[in-house]
């Protein structure tokens, strides 16, 4: 079950996760995320919407790994930051629920 928790910024959001041990960089290395997608768990899913600015809104997505492995992605909301690997992820949040 994707657990959601609404915190005022990312960046608190990324404080929350990382002392729940979410200290991966999957940003970094979102390429393992692309070749490997059925190895990936998204645990949490954090969506940030700023209050006047479309280019403010993100996803927060703390990700698990088959390995153990517990790490963060951010993800930019608009459409022109959609990579690879985001569009795994939403993929993912879709199976999952």
């Amino acid at each position: 079950m994707v657990k959601m928790y609404h915190y005022s910024t990312v960046a608190k959001a990324l404080d929350q996760l990382h002392e729940k041990g979410f200290t991966f960089d999957y940003n970094v290395n979102e390429a393992i995320i692309v070749k490997n997608p059925e190895k990936f768990e998204i645990v949490h899913i954090y969506r940030y919407e700023g209050n006047s600015d479309p280019g403010d809104e993100a996803v927060v997505y703390g990700i698990k790994s088959s390995s153990g492995k517990k790490g963060v992605f951010v993800a930019g909301f608009s459409a022109n930051s959609q990579t690879e690997a985001c569009k795994v992820l939403i993929d993912l949040s879709i199976k999952g629920r």
